[in-house]
Order: C-alpha cells, then sequence, then structure tokens
C-alpha cells in the first residue's frame, strides 16, 4: 500500500504470539510515535506496527488496513481522534493517547485503561495494552460510554494552549503559557520569553496565535504578542505606534496596523 510504514515484528516472535495484533500508532508527533512503537516491539503479541502522523492518514489506513488495535491521539491535524472513529468505522480496540493536562484529567476517568495521558510511564502503557488485549480476547471491542463521552468533552473545548511544549535535550519540557511575558516570531519558531529564560519552538506565529487565548495576550506587532498581565506601561510612540513596557522591564514597540487593538488596550475596552 502506498505510503504505508509497516514493519512486521521477528517471525520468531509471531509463532509465540497468541493474538497476533495488527497495531496503528496514530498520532501527529514524532517521539511520541517513536516512544510507543519501542512499547510494542517488547511485546510478542504485536505481529506488525504501522503509523500515520495525522487524522486523515489514520482514517485511511483504519479503513483499509484490517488493524486488531489502534492507538489513537485526541488532537491531531486535519481530523481529530473522534472524528478519525466516526469516518472510519473502526471495529477493532481503541487506545485513546492525548496530553497531560488538568481538563484531560477531569475529562476522563482516571481508574480507565483505554486511554493514555503523555507523559505515560511503560507501567501505565502496559496496563492500557493488557486492557485492550482482554477485550479483544473476548471479543468486545466496544468502546466505554464514559470514553466516548470524555472524548467529546476534549474535542469540543476551547482549543487554547494551558502550556506549551518546548523540545530539549534529551527530551521534552513545558512552559505555562501564564508565565510567558511575550512571544517573538524567528522565521518558522517563536520564541517565548519567559524572564531572563528564551526558549525556540517549532512552530509559526500565525499558527501559535491561533492557540493563545485572546483574552490574555494581545497581538502588538506581527512579529510579537504580549501577555496582557505582563503590561505595566504603554506610552505613545510615533507614527500610531505605542511603546510597551512589561513588568520584566523589557519594552516592545507596537506596529502601525495594531494600532485599533492598543487603542482598545489602553481605553480599557473589551
Amino acid at each position: 500500500m502506498k505510503g504505508l510504514e509497516r514493519h512486521t515484528l521477528d517471525t520468531g516472535d509471531r509463532r509465540e504470539s497468541k493474538l497476533g495484533l495488527r497495531t496503528l500508532i496514530a498520532d501527529d508527533e514524532r517521539l511520541a510515535r517513536q516512544g510507543i512503537r519501542m512499547l510494542l516491539e517488547k511485546d510478542c503479541e504485536i505481529s506488525s506496527i504501522d503509523e500515520a502522523k495525522s487524522g486523515k492518514r489514520a482514517a485511511e489506513l483504519m479503513k483499509t488496513g484490517n488493524f486488531d488495535l489502534v492507538f489513537l491521539d485526541v488532537q491531531m491535524p486535519e481530523m481529530d481522534g473522534l472524528s478519525v472513529l466516526r469516518c472510519a468505522d473502526f471495529g477493532g480496540a481503541v487506545i485513546f493517547v492525548t496530553a497531560y493536562d488538568q481538563y484531560a484529567l477531569e475529562a476522563f476517568d482516571v481508574n480507565a485503561t483505554d486511554y493514555l495521558l503523555k507523559p505515560f510511564t511503560p507501567q501505565r502503557f502496559g496496563q492500557a495494552l493488557e486492557r485492550a488485549k482482554a477485550r479483544l480476547h473476548n471479543g468486545s471491542q466496544r468502546l466505554d460510554a464514559r470514553i466516548l463521552t470524555a472524548l467529546e468533552q476534549i474535542v469540543n473545548r476551547p482549543t487554547y494552549l494551558s502550556r506549551i511544549a518546548v523540545r530539549v535535550s534529551p527530551g521534552t519540557t513545558f512552559v505555562d503559557t501564564k508565565d510567558i511575558d511575550w512571544l517573538g516570531a524567528a522565521e518558522n519558531y517563536v520564541e517565548l520569553h519567559v524572564g531572563p529564560a528564551c526558549h525556540l519552538v517549532e512552530v509559526t506565529m500565525t499558527e501559535i496565535v491561533k492557540r493563545l487565548d485572546p483574552s490574555c495576550f494581545i497581538r502588538i506587532h506581527r512579529s510579537v504578542v504580549v501577555n496582557a498581565g505582563r503590561i505595566r506601561a504603554v506610552q505613545p510612540a510615533s507614527h500610531s505606534e505605542y511603546l510597551l513596557t512589561l513588568a520584566c522591564g523589557t519594552q516592545l514597540r507596537s506596529g502601525r496596523t495594531y494600532k485599533t487593538a492598543m487603542q482598545r488596550l489602553v481605553s480599557n475596552k473589551a
């Protein structure tokens, strides 16, 4: 199949397999896919592993790939996890994967094992996998109604970021958006300025602005977004521009085309 990344495991392992599970990892994060793959390759009951890095591709493969088990990221480009399930009409076992945040904790039943919250431990992964195997052994792949309800809540919630993942060696760290002073564009990257620290994130300013709460972050220039709660003073400058002073002492100049946004800020208008 064109574009299908299929890796069949060692034949010796398959002879010992009780299930021979054909598995799909659907996640837009490469490192997340690699982590799940590494854990799956240790299990002799997994016969093959395919990958999809978008919701659309996941739905295509689930329609044609004849999979038994799918690790499905809830939030993916093009199609979210719920849309993928509706489109694919998948009859196998599903383990949902989602970013670790308080909203997901509240939405999912913390005792359920049909989902994985990132970052997860090998022990937690094993628990979810064994639960999925048990359903397949028993011939019951029907999703728990509580899981579907939680999935609906996560998919339909406002998509504003509460924190931003930052790649560091050898892994990933997270920056709470409330702690950010301002953001600056750097070609196809964005700089997160948090006090004296600066973190580089591989995302465009246009993309990240869509994910930031507009009641908390104000775009004052095509290359600059400011945390409104960090602004301490605003002074008029030349040519419809303004000079902003932040709590950290940093001074930023607004762009002319953002005059209306600045006037709204200093006039206390919503």
